[in-house]
């Protein structure tokens, strides 16, 4: 805490001296608060103590790529078809993982561990008991992702 509080001053004070050339993400956080209002801030100037500029680094974060139904329904049957267990012949949405695939309950789990890696989120095990088809798994991400067609 007193190392943010230390930056908020330097920042304030328009002079920011840094000890090193990466800033932490605090400081780039409070530059972003500060930018349009200081105008060594955002003339993106900092002095270091050895008298040279240098521009502040600011991370940029992405979101998760646009998800469709279409998308969702590609992506759980190519995990499914890359699955060991289960013949590529005889999936389909429609395909029932017990009867018609034949995969015990072990191989039902590693098919949900597999869904949860690919789309980055955990499935419950009281959810994944119900999902037993691949249109279950992709009607259950589409919820979860909040996709509506």
């Amino acid at each position: 805490m007193a190392g943010i509080a230390k930056n908020i001053r330097a920042l304030t004070r328009q002079a920011v001296v840094l000890r090193s050339f990466a800033l932490r993400p605090a400081t780039v956080a409070v530059h972003k608060c500060l930018k349009s209002s200081n105008s060594l801030v955002a003339s993106n100037q900092f002095l270091i103590s050895n008298q040279r500029l240098v521009s502040p680094v600011e991370r940029c974060y992405s979101s998760k790529p646009p998800l469709s139904l279409k998308l969702i329904t590609d992506r759980v049957l190519l995990v499914l078809k890359l699955y060991d267990k289960v013949n590529p012949e005889k999936l389909t949405l429609e395909s029932h993982f017990i009867n018609d695939l034949g995969l015990d309950s072990l191989d039902h789990v590693e098919v949900i561990m597999a869904m949860e890696d690919e789309f980055g989120f955990e499935i419950p095990d009281m959810d994944a008991e119900k999902l037993l088809k691949p249109k279950d798994i992709v009607r259950y991400v589409a919820d979860k992702e909040d996709i509506y067609e």
